[in-house]
């Protein structure tokens, strides 16, 4: 690729992790290289083993801190040095490939648990050729401009609003 482009998956919707992960099989399967990061998520839905198998790097967070909204401010304050490392490590290792999946990183910035000036940075920074997938609810209008995709899950009905738990390989 002569020039990596920036998309970014969002809304209220279902899809958005899914469309970051069926991006990442289709660029594994060309060759590329894959870095996949999430932020909120411990690495446990069922599609990553496979992608592993497809020769998908994987940069999990080590620590869970569970939702933020029920964190207290000390563990808020963990969580922003936790995340804003972790964030940091991914940027760092960037330039090793073809394709970065930022992976809730909408949340990340929205929550200020990742800077998202740092964010911003780096996509204006980053190596010419580096694809980067930024999934999440609410975009803020700075990474929305900074995207050059912009795709909205936009939920009409979900199972969830009914009490139907998530379903291990449909949901995650």
């Amino acid at each position: 690729m002569a020039r990596g482009l920036v998309h970014i998956y969002c809304g209220d919707g279902k899809g958005k992790t899914t469309a970051s992960i069926g991006l990442s099989l289709r660029a594994a399967g060309a060759g590329l290289r894959v870095l996949y990061v999430q932020f909120f998520k411990d690495g446990s839905s069922s599609e990553f083993r496979l992608l592993e198998q497809a020769g998908v790097t994987f940069l999990r967070p080590a620590k869970k801190f569970g939702f933020y909204r029920t964190l207290t401010p000390q563990q808020r304050e963990e969580a922003r040095a936790f995340y804003t490392e972790h964030f940091r490590t991914a940027a760092a290792m960037a330039g090793d490939f073809d394709l970065l999946v930022l992976d809730e990183a909408m949340s990340a910035c929205r929550t200020g648990v990742v800077p998202e000036e740092e964010v911003l940075a780096f996509l204006q920074s980053r190596p010419e050729r580096l694809e980067v997938v930024l999934t999440g609810r609410d975009p803020s209008q700075a990474l929305f401009d900074a995207a050059d995709y912009v795709t909205e899950m936009c939920k009409r009905k979900h199972p969830f609003d009914r009490g139907i738990p998530a379903r291990r390989g449909i949901e995650f």
